[in-house]
């Protein structure tokens, strides 16, 4: 097994500004919350995150990324028609009123599902990409272990309470950051305030979209055991620093439409007013050059295919760490994009962020000669 030795402990002097305490998370009226920073993929906040819970509407979110799936891998088009199933026109809760003898295409069920939460066009989704809600609801629960979602059981593609329907805000803040991420072109939908179809309108039910620009989505839900519940999303200018970040909040549990809306804005507001994005290394820059052998180059340049960004409470990036522990010895031939290491992002003993150390180029094998140097260096320990 390659020995693993740790290599470098760099202090990132990013910012002089003094630590400060972290500030308390609100105090907030709701069964279970979380925060997370999307950007960063970090938790900020949350409480009773692993209670398992009844989604209602929010289950709608995973039958959307089965859905945008089904899209993108060309199994269904925009402008298909569906068929609609007694069990989809029957449905019960809220609907986008499918008309059985002029069945809606795709994008109009998806917004119907998206915007309206259409228990009817969810249905009808649910059956053209798996046969029968059912054989859906198989997917869903796949799609779900993929996803790493281990609190999680699905049941029907709606929302509809059953005793084996459940997951946690945890689990919720996983398949929405991977919905918002994965399928960025089908995200916008869950920004529009209103959809009108077969000429009944009906508003977005996410308050925030209507009071905070900066909250571009994603999905109410309510049922009497699942209480309001609402995850919202919002990016935001980080100050100073050049970029946006996004913050997801996921509110489960509130007593009223009002209060989920009141609540998840008192989460974000936290979350942005207490916590700094920070970038660490950018994306294909490298971060150190290391020593390769056998190699008919002696050393390759690391770094990362994607920024590397850390949250952290306002006033501590001064005292973030990054600990980059390589491979040794290194050993050619090295492929570009390679992981020859990992690197973790440290404030004070907590990881905030492991990320793999990739070569940023390749390094071919040495000849003959260079490769049996090598090996004598290595055997006598340089």
């Amino acid at each position: 097994m390659t020995p693993i030795r740790l290599l470098a402990a760099i202090v990132l002097s990013l910012f002089a500004s003094l630590a400060a305490a972290q500030v308390p998370a609100p105090t907030l009226a709701a069964r279970s919350w979380l925060l997370m920073d999307v950007t960063t993929n970090q938790v900020l906040a949350a409480a009773e995150p692993d209670m398992k819970v009844e989604p209602a509407s929010l289950t709608k979110l995973m039958t959307a990324y089965l859905a945008f799936k089904a899209l993108h891998e060309k199994r269904l088009t925009p402008e298909q028609r569906p068929p609609v199933s007694s069990a989809a026109w029957k449905a019960i809760g809220s609907r986008m009123f499918v008309d059985p003898g002029k069945p809606a295409t795709v994008d109009e069920l998806l917004h119907g599902m998206i915007i309206q939460s259409g228990n009817d066009a969810s249905i009808i989704l649910a059956e053209a990409i798996a046969g029968s809600e059912a054989g859906f609801a198989e997917l869903m629960n796949r799609e779900a272990q993929r996803m790493g979602l281990k609190n999680t059981s699905f049941r029907n593609a709606t929302g509809l309470p059953d005793p084996q329907h459940y997951t946690t805000a945890r689990d919720l803040a996983i398949l929405a950051t991977r919905l918002i991420q994965d399928f960025p072109q089908n995200y916008s939908l869950y920004a529009q305030k209103e959809y009108t179809y077969n000429k009944i309108r009906q508003p977005n039910r996410n308050r925030l979209l209507f009071i905070d620009p900066t909250v571009d989505g994603v999905k109410t839900g309510h049922t009497d055991a699942a209480g309001y519940c609402l995850i919202a999303s919002s990016r935001r200018e980080q100050p100073g620093a050049g970029f946006q970040r996004r913050l997801l909040s996921v509110m489960l549990g509130t007593a009223s439409e009002s209060a989920r809306a009141i609540e998840s804005q008192k989460l974000l507001n936290y979350g942005f007013q207490n916590f700094d994005a920070v970038k660490v290394f950018e994306a294909g820059k490298p971060s150190g050059s290391y020593e390769v052998w056998k190699g008919a180059k002696n050393e390759v340049s690391a770094g990362f295919t994607e920024d590397v960004t850390v949250a952290v409470p306002r006033g501590q990036a001064a005292q973030i760490k990054a600990e980059i522990e390589r491979t040794e010895p290194l050993v050619a031939p090295i492929a570009q994009g390679q992981r020859i290491g990992t690197l973790r992002v440290k404030l004070g003993d907590k990881v905030l962020v492991e990320r793999p150390l990739l070569a940023l180029a390749a390094v071919e094998e040495a000849g003959l000669f260079g490769r049996a140097w090598d090996t004598i260096r290595l055997w006598i320990g340089k």
